[in-house]
């Protein structure tokens, strides 16, 4: 998949990419597997704005992806690669042989016509197949990665993600998520061989402000440029840094201080990214 570029018929214009649509061979043509899509625009049940910069952004409807490939030793045909307007990857529209249609997020490589299947047991490692990690060899790609057996897919699900499985220690295999981080996960737990596609997404450049309003997201202002009423480092003659660590507007540390909750699954991480 290759970037594609503009004609520079206004300023903005100029300096827009995107991905080359190509590769997409129909349009969201299952109404079961579409869905209406809420939009809070960062507000909760009362109204109140709690996520600032998100407003409604462009309309679209929902794409409902199978995560969990629960649909064992059935073989599917991809009949489309369409355009999902809620990932930044393309879906493949997957029809198996007892006539039921299902999304899946498209593997690097897999086209129109190509032969899926999932299993419980080992099948042939080629892009699209998914089965258990117990039964998958050691050092392949995967994606579409599962944390609790039955649970669906909840790693390497973005554009161009992947993790390699590295090795297998008696119920647990070893893998290496995309941050680098080394960690175990239950080998009953499925996952999807190959690379999520549209490897080049990370490359694409926005350009304009208004892409961003596009996709739900306002404004942001500086802190610094606020009055003292507005936030901690508003204020002060002329240009001026705060004083101080960076901190939200109610005066939480921002910037390096931890965010992470301890949670039960922590014990099977045996290294954290960039080696923290």
């Amino acid at each position: 998949m290759a970037i594609k570029s503009y004609k520079p018929y206004t300023p903005s214009r100029r300096y827009v990419t995107g991905l080359d649509s190509s590769d997409i061979t129909a349009k969201a043509s299952v109404p079961s597997l579409l869905k209406k899509l809420p939009v809070s625009a960062g507000r909760n049940n009362n109204g109140r704005i709690t996520s600032r910069h998100k407003q409604g952004g462009a309309k679209r409807l929902y794409r409902i992806i199978d995560f969990k490939r629960r649909k064992f030793d059935i073989e599917g045909t991809v009949s489309a690669i369409e355009y999902d307007p809620n990932r930044n990857c393309r879906i493949a529209l997957i029809t198996y042989i007892d006539g039921e249609k299902q999304y899946i997020i498209q593997p690097s490589g897999l086209q129109v016509g190509d032969k899926i299947q999932a299993s419980e047991a080992g099948l042939d490692i080629k892009p699209g197949n998914a089965m258990k990690m117990k039964n998958i060899p050691v050092g392949t790609i995967i994606h579409n990665i599962e944390m609790k057996p039955g649970h669906g897919a909840q790693m390497a699900r973005s554009a161009g993600g992947y993790a390699q499985l590295m090795g297998k220690e008696e119920k647990y295999v070893v893998l290496r998520l995309p941050s680098g981080e080394m960690r175990q996960v239950l080998g009953e737990c499925m996952a999807t061989i190959g690379t999520v596609g549209c490897e080049d997404w990370a490359n694409v450049v926005i350009g304009k402000a208004g892409r961003s309003r596009h996709r739900g997201i306002r404004p942001q202002t500086r802190g610094s440029a606020m009055n003292p009423v507005d936030h901690p480092h508003g204020g002060g003659e002329g240009k001026t840094n705060s004083g101080r660590h960076p901190v939200t507007p109610w005066g939480k540390p921002t910037k390096g201080a931890k965010t992470r909750r301890k949670k039960a699954s922590d014990k099977l991480i045996i290294s954290r990214r960039k080696g923290k």
